[in-house]
């Protein structure tokens, strides 16, 4: 029986791991890296959006990340809610599809921090919010840009992929 097969059996989808067969000697083993989905948008306060990024390990075709957006929007509204009904920052997970999840952080100008992901490690998405909340600061206090509009800059984009990287 192959892994993949035995995976299947036990439930496991095979299409989110890569597989790395190794040989030692003369053993064979097969190891295999979950692969993630994310999806990263900061919302401004206006429900426009003003970064996007596809930070998870899986390439996606084009329907996907449709799909994602169209996810990540439709939360819009239920955090918008929420917002209002907690002092908390991190909102963790306000939706779900399927086996993908909607994390959100909302900042003090309510700008919606949202990650659609599939991980379970709440305090590494916490962590990456805070980090990136942190960048986006940093974007604000640049006299040349104007506050809502699109974030074009290639270092704030290379250090959201890094943090997500570490975090996610």
């Amino acid at each position: 029986m192959t892994l993949s097969r035995l995976l299947r059996c036990a439930g496991v989808s095979t299409a989110i791991h890569r597989f790395y067969p190794v040989s030692v000697g003369n053993q064979q083993f097969v190891f295999w890296i979950m692969a993630s989905t994310a999806c990263f948008v900061i919302v401004s306060r206006n429900d426009i959006p003003i970064y996007e990024a596809e930070v998870g390990s899986v390439l996606k075709k084009e329907e996907a990340a449709h799909l994602h957006q169209f996810i990540l929007h439709a939360a819009l509204d239920i955090v918008q809610d929420l917002a209002w009904t907690t002092s908390a920052m991190f909102l963790k997970s306000v939706d779900r599809f399927n086996d993908l999840v909607v994390s959100v952080y909302v900042t003090a100008g309510h700008t919606r921090l949202m990650l659609l992901h599939d991980s379970r490690n709440e305090d590494g998405i916490k962590s990456f919010f805070q980090d990136v909340h942190e960048l986006y600061l940093k974007i604000l206090l640049n006299p040349l840009y104007l506050p809502g509009s699109r974030i074009t800059s290639s270092h704030f984009d290379t250090k959201v992929r890094a943090l997500a990287r570490k975090y996610l």
